[in-house]
């Protein structure tokens, strides 16, 4: 039996559609964050899935049902535009300890590169106890752009992504240490808050 060097990570991943959660399309939210996060991270990973309706009640149930498991990260997507039935921002601050407004203030900065209507995205970001909650675009092209930000065509990072400042959040709310593959989103941490490798 092998014993991994990081930190086991759980992680909640929460897809918020009408449609998708009622059978009338497949869903592509959760395959592309479990996707990304296997390529984006080091450590083991235990990602507890939900596919729900957008209802602003089952929204905040279920993001309160991950924190209480113990989920250190809860991503959702979809439901964050101007439509009467887009409420995962106003779920996600229903049930939040302390508000994070970088994050939003980001992913809208890293979507106005490709369009205009990046403006009309609510995406927010909270802290709920030990556990970091991020509302991120709906497309699986939008999820990996926001998290990643944006590369020239030699790699180069021109826009920074979310992701990079996900893992040292995690830290300070006393969750587990999180290390990133640094060829697809190199995390950023204080010199004093980066760990010794394990030997």
């Amino acid at each position: 039996m092998s014993i991994s060097l990081h930190d086991s990570v759980k992680i909640g991943l929460v897809s918020i559609s009408d449609r998708a959660s009622t059978g009338v399309y497949e869903d592509k939210g959760i395959p592309a964050l479990q996707e990304w996060l296997r390529r984006a991270l080091h450590n083991p990973l235990q990602l507890e899935t939900r596919l729900i309706a957008d209802d602003q009640a089952t929204i905040s149930a279920t993001l309160i049902e991950l924190v209480d498991a113990g989920c250190s990260l809860v991503l959702t997507t979809g439901g964050t535009g101007p439509a009467p039935r887009d409420v995962t921002p106003e779920a996600t601050l229903a049930v939040a300890d302390k508000v994070m407004p970088g994050f939003g203030e980001q992913m809208r900065a890293i979507s106005l590169h490709f369009v205009p209507t990046a403006i009309l995205s609510r995406q927010v970001a909270v802290i709920r106890k030990q556990s970091l909650i991020i509302n991120l675009p709906g497309q699986p092209k939008s999820i990996a752009e926001t998290l990643e930000g944006l590369k020239d065509g030699e790699g180069k990072q021109i826009v920074g992504g979310i992701f990079a400042a996900v893992p040292y959040c995690v830290d300070l709310i006393g969750g587990p240490y999180m290390e990133t593959v640094d060829t697809v989103c190199k995390a950023f941490r204080p010199k004093s808050a980066i760990r010794a490798p394990r030997a």
